[in-house]
């Protein structure tokens, strides 16, 4: 179902690797309108240029320093070597701000979307304000960066994180569902971006194919079916439906950054659990977080 899966290459754009759902996106999704994703590898000097817009941004290095310049104003990201290394400077910019992203030393950066109409101002978070939570328990154990969510960063429709699941284990785990207004849950769009690594201390070869693999299935009559195989640059867009696991094949590492917005009144995460497999969480008090994280520097 390509209108959901997109390796990377397919949703190319100019200077961007991936953009999907922006303002100026190339690549239009039919019924696609709350969230959108740009990622970019910069050359060392090199800079790409976001226009003004009727949207809320929040870049996100995914490996090396930035510089994002908003009003005049240089704001300094110091990054990270790579996005299994621990949290990283981002900035929100706001809504209607242009803004340059550039980076002396060269290096991969994301930028986070929603079409939004409140102005918040521009925010930097650095890396050692961001939440880090170590969610679930044993093969399910994953660790997640809140750095804009909302008990983290104001902001007026979208809720941004990342997430790192260590080899063999699962997350996004049970599957779950965020797709309409009722009580206990919010209708949100779901974008994920992946990375993937051959995990420390694996006998490896050289050419290992480090993979990793996402599932989306139909909550209702409208249909999805999404069974695939992710590697570093993919993304997936998750319209509706129950989504997950994303699992980490045995040997490697995965990572996506996750943004997620919607229609509804409240800025808010509540979901449902596939009822089949919600009670998965209850074996989790007598389990112990993977010792494997937190990933850090």
């Amino acid at each position: 179902m390509t209108d959901w899966v997109y390796p990377l290459g397919s949703a190319r754009d100019g200077s961007w690797d991936v953009s999907l759902g922006t303002s100026d996106s190339a690549t239009t999704v039919s019924g696609w309108a709350h969230t959108g994703m740009k990622v970019a590898t910069l050359a060392p000097g090199a800079a790409v240029v976001l226009p003004a817009a009727g949207e809320e941004r929040i870049v996100v290095p995914l490996s090396g320093a930035f510089t994002v310049t908003v009003d005049g104003t240089a704001h300094e990201l110091a990054g990270r070597p790579n996005v299994f290394s621990g949290p990283t400077d981002v900035l929100y910019t706001g809504i209607g701000k242009a803004a340059t992203i550039s980076s002396a030393g060269g290096g991969r950066v994301a930028v986070a979307t929603a079409p939004a109409r409140q102005e918040y101002p521009t925010r930097l978070v650095q890396a050692a304000e961001i939440p880090v939570e170590l969610r679930g328990a044993g093969n399910c154990s994953r660790q997640v960066h809140n750095f804009g969510t909302p008990a983290a960063l104001e902001a007026d429709r979208f809720i941004v994180c990342e997430v790192i699941t260590p080899a063999g284990n699962w997350s996004s785990y049970p599957p779950h569902k965020h797709d309409v207004e009722q009580d206990g849950e919010t209708a949100l769009e779901e974008i994920y971006y992946f990375e993937t690594q051959v995990a420390a201390g694996s006998p490896a070869p050289d050419d290992a194919d480090a993979i990793g693999y996402q599932r989306v299935y139909a909550s209702d009559e409208r249909p999805i079916d999404v069974q695939a195989e992710v590697r570093t640059g993919d993304t997936i867009l998750v319209p509706y439906g129950w989504h997950g696991p994303a699992m980490a094949a045995p040997g490697y590492d995965l990572y996506y950054l996750n943004v997620m917005a919607g229609p509804g009144p409240v800025r808010e995460w509540l979901i449902s659990d596939d009822p089949h497999h919600g009670w998965v969480r209850q074996t989790w008090d007598a389990a112990a977080i993977d010792p494997r994280l937190p990933f850090t520097r």
